[in-house]
């Protein structure tokens, strides 16, 4: 076979691989696309709409504050936050323990 030849078989090769992938990828990123608005609406509705309204609100009071206060705000809500967790846990435990019992 002259290297002519094996140069255009070459060529049409990547030519062909370059489609496929193309035509595979868009088909990935459309299954990917599925997936995470599923997900988004899975996760939409576990939330409770006194949670979100919840935290709508903090949002709100930590854009109102000025830039340099921003990241405090953002930390004491994040502790907050886990202080809250914390504390249904313990009920929880407690809950437990008093079953067990």
């Amino acid at each position: 076979m002259q290297a002519k030849h094996l140069i255009v078989a070459a060529l049409v090769g990547l030519v062909i691989l370059l489609g496929f992938n193309m035509i595979n990828s868009s088909r990935h990123e459309k299954a990917r696309a599925a997936m995470t608005e599923s997900a988004a609406s899975e996760a939409a509705a576990r939330t409770d709409s006194t949670a979100t309204s919840a935290n709508d609100n903090n949002d709100d009071s930590i854009a109102s504050k000025p830039l340099g206060e921003q990241p405090k705000a953002i930390l004491d809500d994040a502790t907050q936050k886990i202080d809250q967790v914390q504390a249904v846990e313990a009920k929880r435990l407690e809950q437990m323990d008093n079953d067990v019992q």
